[in-house]
C-alpha cells in the first residue's frame, strides 16, 4: 500500500482498498459540485477516472469552485483538476475531456469503456437528462446532484430518489423531463429540502445554456460533492 494511503487503509481495510483502486468512474461536470466528487474519489484510492466538462474558469467561480483561483481564470477546468488529481495520485489512470456533451457524445463515453459508477454533477438540463436517460437504458449505476444553489443549510443536505425529491427547481425540471420519456423513479440523488431563496435568483442573458444565475456560498456545493462521492465509495467497497 502506498503510505499516502495507509490512514485509508486503516480505517477501511486491504480489501475495500483494491476495490478502490480496480474501480473506474465517470465524473460528468467539474463545477463547484463535481470536482470536489472527483477529488475525494481520487484521494479514496480510485484507479481510474474519467472527467469531463466543456467551461473555463470565471471570476464568479472563485467563491465555491475548488479549481477556481485568479491564477486559473480562463483556463479549462478540466485541465486544471486533471493536473491536481494526477498531483494527489500520479498512477490514476485518468481521462479529462475539455468538451460540452451532445447527445451523441454521451452515447459514445457510455459505450467506451466500462464504468462502475457514473456522477451526474451537470447543471445543465438538455444534457443532464441524456446521461440520465443513457445510463438508465444501459443499465450504468448513476448518482446525481440536484440543485446547491440558493441555500445555505448544510443539515438540509439528504439522498433519496428523484421522485421523493421536493423543494428543489432542478429536481422538478428533472422530474418532469424523465416522466415524458417514462422514467418515474430509479435514480438516487443528492438534493436539499431547504427551500431555495428566490431572492438569490436572477435572470442572465450572457452565460452559455443558462437563463439564470443562482446565488451560492462556498460551502455547499462543496457538500453536494462530498455526498456523491460518499455514496460511490460506500457502493464499490460494499461486500458483493
Amino acid at each position: 500500500m502506498d503510505e499516502w494511503l495507509s490512514r485509508t487503509g486503516l480505517l477501511i481495510g486491504d480489501e475495500k482498498l483494491q476495490r478502490l483502486s480496480q474501480s473506474n468512474i465517470l465524473v460528468v461536470g467539474t463545477g463547484g459540485v463535481g470536482a470536489y466528487a472527483a477529488e475525494m474519489l481520487c484521494r479514496a484510492g480510485v484507479g481510474r477516472m474519467t472527467i469531463i466538462d466543456g467551461d473555463v474558469v470565471s471570476p464568479s467561480n472563485i467563491n465555491r469552485q475548488l479549481i477556481a483561483l485568479h491564477s486559473t481564470i480562463g483556463k479549462p477546468k478540466t485541465e486544471i483538476l486533471a493536473d491536481r488529481l494526477k498531483d494527489i495520485n500520479p498512477s490514476i489512470v485518468l481521462k479529462a475531456e475539455f468538451r460540452y456533451l451532445s447527445c451523441d457524445d454521451i452515447k459514445e463515453i457510455l459505450d467506451s469503456e466500462k464504468y462502475d459508477y457514473v456522477i451526474d454533477a451537470i447543471d445543465t438540463l438538455a444534457p443532464k437528462i441524456t446521461l440520465i436517460e443513457q445510463c438508465i437504458k444501459r443499465k450504468l449505476k448513476i448518482i446525481s446532484s440536484m440543485g446547491a444553489g440558493g441555500r445555505t443549510d448544510p443539515a438540509k443536505i439528504i439522498y433519496g430518489d428523484i421522485s421523493d425529491t421536493y423543494h428543489c427547481s432542478l429536481a422538478k425540471a428533472v422530474r418532469k423531463r424523465l416522466q415524458s420519456i417514462g422514467i418515474k423513479k430509479g435514480l438516487k440523488v443528492v438534493f436539499s429540502t431547504e427551500q431555495a431563496d428566490k431572492k438569490a435568483v436572477i435572470a442572465t442573458s450572457n452565460e452559455r445554456n443558462k437563463k439564470s444565475t443562482v446565488g451560492t456560498i462556498s460551502y455547499l456545493p462543496a457538500m453536494f460533492g462530498c455526498y456523491l462521492a460518499a455514496f460511490v465509495i460506500r457502493k464499490i467497497t460494499e461486500k458483493k
